[in-house]
């Protein structure tokens, strides 16, 4: 096994195009890990790091970053916006039909809508810039000093230009086809906490922790081999095509089958799913800050239950994961089409017949391996809200979103590196 992992090293760094792609993409990540350090003016570092580390609920989102919000720096936003844009713009062109027709173009409609993300990103980036200003500036820590007019809106151009930038590096690194590059920053953020939260779980261990220690490795390894299972599982539907002749030739006459995917909503879903937990909370701590009688109470009752130690936040945090995860493949995968895509080829599912029935059969067949799929992500969503209090390890968890983000990333860039070495062992490069 390990024999042949270090012969497709050499193979892969035999090969100068490859060898000279990957280090191009190593070093766009470099230049994203340096601006993530650098902070921005009028900034209390040490309060912002101490507001980070007592409030759980932004944990995830600083994990995204990758650091860069806890630092304030130029690319605190990380991807999010563009990200968010490209969620809005996915789920309009499933409504609007002009983008539904132009999503339909091929390369030159992927064009378009790529570059009406890139319009939407910016907006996105300035709302959210300045709503993470408006939290930090009022969360009674002295973390942002008073701003001016001018101070605040270079703050919001800056952070926004950030986010553009790394939105450019992702664009960079998928140019070179090793890898999705918003994905793979995303996954260099997340990666990055690794190290210090494995130094903090050095420092702070007790021997007494030992035997938690070694089931917590051994239920992490377990939950890697689940989250790859899930990733990339699928069924197959068998499809055969009727043979045609035309003239003296025959067409047609084979077999092949219908993937689908077990998660065909890959992250979507968490990210809805944290989007919406998230705002209860926020909103509560703000109202907790006013002087008004009535208002205390609620807020402090809705804010209590929805961090993320609570039950009450995992049961919602679940549910709002599979829920999401159901919305968002039955606006994405549309089996009528399939059904009628099939038809128009000459292909059929034995023993169902083509149009209404074949569209009804996929959709049944869907619907029931998304409960899988969607139970599994909700899973992995509250994994580390169910290890966290067992183990007693803080500084480290297992599963959740950034986990999955990880899995889906390595295999995704995996399979891209080796579709370049087949293609150049095809070509005899």
């Amino acid at each position: 096994m390990f024999s042949k992992i270090l012969q497709k090293l050499i193979q892969i760094f035999k090969i100068r195009d490859l060898r000279k792609s990957i280090f191009f993409v190593i070093s766009m990540l470099i230049i994203f890990r340096i601006a993530a350090h650098i902070p921005l003016p009028g900034v209390d570092l040490e309060n912002l790091k101490k507001f980070f580390m007592q409030n759980e609920i932004l944990g995830f989102v600083n994990l995204l970053t990758g650091g860069g919000m806890e630092n304030f720096s130029l690319v605190a936003l990380g991807v999010g916006p563009y990200i968010t844009a490209s969620i809005i713009i996915q789920l309009l062109t499933m409504i609007v039909p002009s983008l539904e027709e132009l999503a339909k173009e091929g390369e030159t409609g992927y064009r378009k809508i790529n570059q009406y993300t890139r319009f939407l990103a910016v907006p996105m980036a300035a709302i959210q810039s300045y709503g993470m200003i408006i939290l930090l500036s009022h969360s009674g820590k002295n973390i942002i000093a008073n701003l001016s007019i001018w101070q605040l809106s270079s703050t919001i151009i800056t952070m926004t230009a950030g986010c553009i930038f790394l939105m450019w590096l992702g664009e960079l690194i998928s140019e070179k086809k090793i890898g999705n590059g918003i994905s793979l920053i995303i996954f260099a953020g997340i990666v990055s906490g690794l190290p210090s939260a494995l130094q903090q779980t050095l420092v702070s261990f007790d021997s007494t922790q030992f035997i938690n220690l070694i089931i917590f490795v051994v239920l992490g390894l377990i939950t890697v081999t689940g989250v790859v299972i899930i990733t990339e599982g699928q069924r197959n539907i068998p499809i055969s095509y009727a043979r045609r002749i035309r003239g003296n030739k025959m067409y047609g006459g084979m077999s092949t089958y219908l993937p689908l995917r077990v998660n065909q909503a890959g992250m979507i879903p968490i990210i809805f799913a944290i989007s919406i937990v998230l705002f209860p909370p926020i909103v509560a701590e703000f109202l907790k800050k006013f002087q008004i009688q009535w208002l205390q109470a609620p807020a402090e009752f809705v804010y209590t239950i929805f961090q993320p130690n609570h039950f009450f936040y995992g049961i919602v945090y679940f549910i709002l994961v599979v829920a999401f995860t159901y919305f968002y493949t039955a606006v994405v995968f549309h089996p009528a089409k399939i059904a009628e895509n099939l038809q128009k080829q000459g292909g059929f599912i034995l023993g169902i017949r083509p149009g209404k029935q074949t569209s009804q059969h996929i959709s049944d067949v869907s619907k029931r391996i998304m409960l899988a799929g969607a139970t599994s992500l909700g899973i992995i969503a509250i994994l580390p809200l169910i290890t966290g209090p067992i183990f007693g390890i803080k500084t480290m968890v297992i599963g959740g979103a950034g986990l999955l983000i990880v899995v889906s990333v390595v295999l995704e860039t995996i399979k891209q590196i080796e579709s370049q070495l087949t293609m150049r062992e095809y070509e005899g490069i």
